[in-house]
């Protein structure tokens, strides 16, 4: 045999070889396939057997778009859900509190009565979860509580009432807050633990601005005694938090009836509390309440100070009450060495809403170099005179909180104000404008906000969509 049949030999051989291996190949390949399908198999079932939300899973390279875990979702969120729930009655604490952390995470509306009974659980860390969970139902961004970085760190992000209280109504979400929530809260505020006390007392001022109309009357009526009573705690922080809570959940709206007498007087008489800051959260609170009685003794604490933060609190206060009593103060005032003081005594005038005011105070406004003084004198141009708002929204936009604040005031019943400035190039612009008209509760701003729902900025087209849904509320 010579060296071609050796040759011819090898090569069938190794025709054969590869032959080999591509059978060996194919039948890996397939039972690959299978091994896949089992997989996936096996991560529908798993998926079936967690909530929908579980943290990690629905990102899984691949997992997104398989047939059935759209409906595996469904199932998730049925029973799963039940469970939770019929675990909020355990006896065991470390099953309620994981029940709890559960419906936290997943922020289901439905969770929100269940939940209340848990904020006045025995156990404290049931509490402070309840409360959290609460607050993640009803907020206007959810929070994500846990949250993954790759499949090993895990990242958790804490809810706390005092942040989500400071950010403002516009942090609050659209949906309905039960009664029962706000009760449950409410009988939170004395727990033995202060830090439980604190938590459901912020939480309280949070949420408990969202109701309106006869929920809203009927709200005031029951916990404004309650409320009041706390301005007397032994507690400074709790004294503090109570006449924060006050300003927020008894600012004068336009159908209110008169504040109650007990909640006036108790922040009346906070006035002489010789903590700095539990005094000028009282006059914060007056200045919110416009409540009329409280004039003689801000007008007798500005004259006693004279400058400084309590003067300034104590003039803020009767500018926004605005009673006609307080208008040679105010017209005093535009002659002071201090622009924050020129600029509040514009802020009353203003508010007084005497158009005759308006030469003597664009006289004021026009020769004063300082911007307080000047955003001042565009406030009152436009609540006056109907004025532009330009400026007002350019200083809003770069986080200006004088001007933001004027913005909101200005919003109600001047929606058309706003409508130049929702085309404006700067995305801040057009997003200062829409945070404005989402608490003005005026329908006519509905048809300004809709429009930036397809905004080509996210921020503003998220803003606007938050804002639309509460001005058809």
């Amino acid at each position: 045999m010579g060296r071609a049949g050796r040759v011819g030999r090898a090569g069938r051989a190794g025709r054969a070889g590869r032959a080999g291996r591509a059978g060996q190949a194919g039948r890996a390949g397939r039972a690959g396939r299978k091994g896949r399908r089992g997989a996936v198999v096996l991560l529908l079932c798993v998926s079936a057997s967690y909530p929908p939300d579980l943290p990690g899973l629905r990102d899984l390279p691949g997992l997104r778009d398989l047939p059935g875990l759209r409906s595996s979702r469904v199932i998730a969120a049925q029973s799963p859900f039940e469970q939770t729930v019929r675990d909020l009655s355990s006896s065991d604490a470390s099953v309620r509190l994981r029940a709890v952390e559960k419906l936290k995470d997943a922020a289901y509306p439905e969770a929100a009565v269940p939940l209340a009974r848990l904020v006045t659980d025995p156990q404290d860390a049931v509490q402070l979860a309840a409360i959290a969970a609460e607050l993640n139902v009803f907020m206007a961004e959810r929070i994500v509580p846990r949250k993954r970085i790759g499949l090993v760190v895990e990242v958790r992000t804490p809810i706390l009432a005092e942040p989500l209280f400071s950010a403002g109504p516009s942090a609050i979400g659209v949906r309905h807050v039960p009664m029962e929530v706000l009760a449950a809260l409410r009988a939170a505020w004395r727990d033995d633990n202060p830090r439980v006390g604190l938590e459901a007392l912020y939480a309280f001022g949070a949420l408990g601005d969202e109701p309106s109309g006869a929920d809203r009357r009927e709200l005031l009526r029951t916990s404004g005694p309650d409320v009041a009573a706390l301005v007397g705690a032994s507690d400074p922080s709790m004294r503090f938090a109570a006449l924060r809570v006050i300003g927020r959940l008894f600012a004068q709206r336009k159908d209110d009836a008169a504040v109650d007498a007990t909640v006036g007087d108790a922040v009346i008489g906070a006035l002489n509390h010789t903590d700095r800051a539990v005094k000028i959260a009282a006059m914060r609170a007056l200045a919110a309440m416009r409540d009329d009685r409280a004039v003689d003794s801000l007008t007798k604490l500005f004259e006693y100070y004279g400058k400084g933060e309590i003067a300034e609190a104590a003039l803020d206060a009767l500018a926004r009450i605005a009673h006609p009593s307080s208008v040679p103060l105010f017209i005093a005032q535009l002659g002071s060495k201090a622009p924050a003081l020129r600029a509040l005594a514009i802020d009353g005038l203003a508010r007084e809403r005497d158009p005759a005011a308006l030469d003597r105070i664009r006289a004021v406004a026009d020769a004063d170099r300082e911007e307080a003084v000047a955003l001042a004198g565009a406030f009152a141009a436009a609540m006056l005179g109907n004025g532009a708002v330009d400026r007002l929204v350019q200083a809003a936009a770069t986080s200006k909180a004088q001007a933001r604040q004027y913005l909101v005031e200005l919003a109600p019943g001047r929606a058309q104000l706003f409508a130049r400035q929702t085309v404006d190039p700067d995305p801040r612009i057009r997003l200062a404008v829409v945070d404005a008209l989402a608490v003005s509760n005026d329908p006519e701003a509905l048809k300004i906000v809709e429009p930036l729902v397809q905004d080509g900025d996210p921020r503003v087209a998220r803003a606007a969509e938050h804002a639309a849904a509460r001005l058809r509320r």
